[in-house]
């Protein structure tokens, strides 16, 4: 990467969610590098928390309101980027009454709306990285039992229509498009798939992720079965999305988690570390056959990444998710 390279603005879309604002934060940790930040968000949605952060100012962070949907909007963001990290991906904690209108559309066509003002933007934008999920590589239940999960996995789409799991059918779609946009176009783009995402929370809502530790620690018994396979910190997301950017010789799809590990068994770390909440404890296997690994991610490891260990990142979200209202107090043990 030259000099004029990193004096550009990159891009960030999404960029007031959970990953977005911590993926703004570390950009605005380096000034030579990202001087300059166009931080799309939908439009009339909150981001004031982003000029809270570190280094965030008026000069350095630009606001640009922009549905995925809206092709000239999203042109405008990114025009002038070296770089655009594609971040924005509709998710919701309900059920969707309409998956095609809500989920699967916005993804889609959000990313190939981002890739064409990738590809027209002046001066050309170097890199795309797109933040897919581990949620395009599962579930996946014909993956052999005796084979560790990698980035040569995709979620089964039929099992996914068949049981109406359609955050796992918007993002597949929404990566596999992209992936033959860049083949057809030329453009780079490397995808990062990250695990469920945990850490202190930037934004003031609750998202999807951290929502899986909450609803865990009040005595939910969804078993995340198939889909549930492994956890990362939010913060390592960021630096490997940069990380990615960074490195010229990147490509493809990249797993990041901190290890793989039965649902059942990140329910008792949970309920080890935090016993005064009603953790339930699951029997048996919660996902038939997975096999656990602890170097799942050995692409970016590969590549420099160190995770951040599993119980500082529930620490983290449990000491957040108090401070923000969204978790009770635990009730002393008798």
């Amino acid at each position: 990467m030259n000099q004029s390279e990193k004096a550009a603005p990159v891009c960030v879309t999404g960029a007031n969610g959970f990953i977005g604002s911590w993926l703004v934060k570390t950009l605005l940790e380096d000034s030579n590098a990202y001087p300059t930040i166009h931080a799309s968000i939908f439009p009339g949605s909150d981001a004031t928390h982003l000029f809270s952060l570190p280094g965030a100012s008026n000069s350095r962070l630009k606001i640009f309101h922009a549905d995925l949907l809206d092709a000239d909007a999203i042109s405008a963001a990114v025009n002038g980027c070296s770089g655009v990290f594609h971040v924005a991906s509709p998710c919701t904690l309900e059920d969707p009454k309409d998956p095609q209108a809500e989920l699967i559309t916005p993804a889609v066509q959000g990313t190939i709306n981002v890739l064409q003002a990738a590809l027209k933007s002046n001066p050309p934008v170097r890199r795309v990285v797109l933040t897919s999920s581990i949620s395009a590589m599962v579930p996946n239940p014909s993956w052999p039992s005796h084979e560790v999960m990698d980035e040569s996995s995709w979620t089964d789409l039929g099992y996914c229509n068949s049981r109406q799991k359609w955050y796992p059918v918007s993002k597949t779609l929404a990566e596999k498009a992209a992936w033959e946009f860049s083949k057809t176009h030329g453009l780079d783009v490397v995808a990062i798939n990250p695990a469920t995402c945990l850490g202190p929370l930037l934004q003031p809502g609750l998202n999807a992720s951290c929502a899986v530790l909450q609803q865990l620690l009040q005595g939910s018994q969804d078993t995340q079965e198939y889909h549930w396979l492994g956890a990362v910190h939010v913060r390592d997301v960021a630096k490997a999305q940069i990380l990615l950017f960074q490195t010229p010789s990147a490509s493809g799809r990249y797993l990041c988690t901190n290890g793989i590990l039965q649902f059942r068994d990140f329910a008792e770390k949970v309920s080890n570390l935090f016993p005064n909440f009603p953790v339930h404890r699951f029997i048996g296997e919660t996902q038939p056959g997975l096999k656990e690994c602890k170097d799942a991610a050995k692409r970016l490891i590969n590549l420099g990444l160190v995770f951040t260990p599993l119980e500082d990142a529930l620490q983290e979200t449990v000491d957040s998710l108090k401070a923000k209202g969204f978790l009770k107090q635990e009730t002393p043990q008798s």
